[in-house]
């Protein structure tokens, strides 16, 4: 592991191990839930960088994702209808909520990541070139990955007795907005036109 990689470790400790602590003080048995499929996710994560070797960029993101959903979940404030926590916050009537602009950014992430996992797969030694239907084919997994996080999300409402996850329409949004990103993620390899190649990956 370089200094890079060591530094973002303990950056990624010093907001999760608070962030679960003041969730755990609230009794916020949702993200203390939460906090241990990150854990999981970040586990996920370490194993595929040591064989992809992730740019810094899908790094660094992925690292930002995991601080603004945890402070998401645990951030208190005051809405029209009483006490809540930042995910439910909306600047403007018409504008998406906190919620919504994460999985939108999350989803991104997971796109780009997705697609250096691949390349490092199929094309370990020169770049590899993104064509219109690779892209979408990038999209299609990063919106995987996000029905993923609604079926953890579904299971959350299943075995605790109070979630902040919502009903249908709330499941419906964050489903487009991880849709959103995904997309925007295969548009931006889209216009890069290829992936670095990473000749030390071992995929």
């Amino acid at each position: 592991m370089n200094r890079f990689r060591i530094v973002l470790a303990i950056a990624v400790a010093a907001y999760l191990v608070p962030l679960s602590l003041v969730a755990w003080r609230q009794g916020n048995q949702e993200f203390l839930l939460y906090a241990g499929a990150m854990l999981v996710m970040i586990a996920g994560v370490v194993v595929l960088d040591r064989r992809v070797h992730f740019s810094r960029t899908v790094l660094i993101a992925l690292a930002l994702w995991g601080l603004a959903h945890m402070c998401g979940g645990v951030v208190p404030i005051q809405t029209t209808s009483g006490p809540g926590v930042l995910y439910a916050w909306r600047p403007i009537a018409s504008l998406p909520r906190y919620d919504q602009v994460i999985h939108v950014f999350g989803f991104f992430s997971a796109t780009l990541a997705s697609a250096e996992c691949v390349a490092a797969g199929v094309s370990p030694a020169k770049p590899l070139r993104i064509s219109t239907g690779l892209a979408l084919g990038f999209a299609l997994i990063g919106m995987g990955l996000g029905a993923v996080n609604e079926i953890i999300e579904f299971v959350a409402t299943l075995i605790l007795p109070k979630t902040g996850v919502g009903g249908y329409t709330n499941t419906g949004w964050d489903l487009v907005s991880n849709a959103v990103g995904a997309l925007t993620g295969a548009a931006l390899l889209r216009l890069r036109a290829s992936i670095p190649a990473r000749t030390d990956s071992v995929v």
